[in-house]
């Protein structure tokens, strides 16, 4: 009977505790921000190439500009239309497995133009190999990290995201260039091909898809499940676009960026070292300009990032567009056998506006379209690398008719002031999350 009493007058057992997310003192957000800036930086050898292969395939192969430059803007719009799959990819299959997967077809693609010997072989390699590898981890990567991992700052992260790639040209363009010069394009190639091997590690064993993995919230947020995977990933990033294709701001916002494409990566990057060689300037210098630019491109991409966290996106774009395209206009006037105190001060102001545009940008894709809007800016980001595969090969046919570049920086300047009116047309949104209502 004591038994029986000592039995039923146990206390009830507690009910189970709600899971609650830690709060570590660094929050783990910044670490996955970190591996995602390493990532960026180390894959970006392959985007700093193209530019200096122009010369040395024309002096080796005798390939007419024109025909490199169509391989090169194979690249840049493949490296665009496949960002919007990319992303739905990653909400799928998780941002580690498609990260390092692009990374080994980077690395194979650029391993095998070392014994190409026929323009198709560089189409293949370069353009369509290393273009869907680097379209797979194309701003979209980073767009996707911010989303998941910030609430707050995301602006700031951002710009810090997208600055990495400027990094990484500060790190590769002088020593691919000394390759080049001192001991052909081929090394430079391999090194290439290793750096984007190199990443691959840091990728699967540091890198998370989501903060649910090690029980957080995202920072500034509220913890919350991670979401189940998406199926349909290629059905889903069409549908999207198929929505954001019937919105006013998505036009506006692709327009803009094509133009943003094409005064930067398809210009810029890939036609100023031979430009400038064409006015006398070793290449190597010439090169070191354009680490430069990305010297600044780091500065002018965080302040950025810090400016659309507190000022309205599309005035910051219409500025940016602005003085963009004063800055091409003069361009022309400047080129010289050496470099002199105006080009630096040309460097110095177009390298602070060289991405600036991104944050923004991404900015005004989360406002109007909210749980897709990484998809959104990936079909956005596409329209950006259209447009610079369209400069691309246009400059290099200008090139090859003209023996010029300088229609092409006139024709650039004028389409900058073009988007900057477009960036002002663009209305605020409604409604948050506007495309989900559609």
């Amino acid at each position: 009977m004591l038994g029986d009493v000592t039995q039923t007058t146990q206390p009830p057992a507690p009910s189970p505790v709600p899971h609650r997310p830690r709060t570590p003192r660094i929050h783990r957000a910044w670490f996955v921000a970190a591996v995602t800036f390493v990532t960026i930086v180390g894959a970006a050898a392959f985007a700093s190439l193209p530019g200096l292969l122009i010369e040395p395939l024309h002096s080796e192969f005798r390939w007419s500009r024109g025909t490199i430059g169509f391989a090169v803007s194979v690249n840049l719009a493949l490296y665009g239309l496949t960002a919007p799959f990319a992303a739905a990819l990653m909400d799928r299959f998780g941002i580690r497995r498609v990260v390092a997967v692009a990374l080994s077809v980077i690395a194979l693609g650029s391993l095998l133009t070392v014994w190409m010997t026929a323009p198709w072989q560089l189409v293949l390699y370069w353009g369509v190999l290393v273009g869907l590898g680097s379209g797979s981890m194309a701003l979209a990567f980073a767009a996707t990290v911010t989303n998941r991992w910030f609430v707050a700052r995301r602006g700031l992260v951002t710009g810090i995201l997208t600055a990495a790639g400027a990094s990484g040209q500060l790190v590769f363009l002088p020593l691919l260039s000394w390759l080049i010069e001192h001991h052909g394009w081929h090394p430079a190639a391999v090194t290439v091909s290793l750096s984007a091997l190199a990443v691959v590690p840091f990728v699967w064993l540091l890198l998370r898809d989501h903060p649910a993995d090690v029980g957080l919230a995202p920072y500034g947020g509220v913890y919350a499940e991670k979401p189940a995977p998406v199926p349909g990933a290629a059905r889903r990033a069409v549908t999207v676009l198929f929505k954001a294709a019937r919105t006013g701001p998505f036009w506006l916002l692709a327009g803009t960026f094509a133009i943003c494409g094409a005064s930067t990566n398809g210009l810029v990057k890939t036609h100023f070292v031979p430009a400038a060689h064409d006015h006398g300037m070793p290449v190597t210098a010439a090169a070191g300009l354009l680490a430069v630019i990305g010297v600044f491109d780091v500065v002018g991409t965080i302040a950025s990032g810090w400016f659309t966290d507190r000022f309205e996106a599309r005035r910051l774009l219409a500025v940016y567009y602005a003085l963009r395209g004063v800055s091409l206009l003069f361009l022309p006037m400047l080129l010289a056998p050496t470099v002199h105190p105006p080009m630096l001060l040309f460097i110095v102001f177009y390298g602070l506006d060289w991405v600036a545009t991104v944050p923004p940008t991404i900015a005004l894709c989360r406002e109007h379209y909210g749980e897709d809007s990484a998809i959104v800016f990936g079909w956005v980001l596409a329209s950006h690398q259209v447009g610079a595969a369209a400069i691309a090969f246009a400059g290099g046919v200008a090139r090859d008719v003209f023996h010029s570049y300088d229609i092409v920086w006139y024709a650039s300047g004028a389409l900058c002031a073009m988007a900057a009116l477009m960036a002002l047309v663009i209305r605020r949104p409604r409604t948050p999350q506007a495309l989900s209502a559609i």
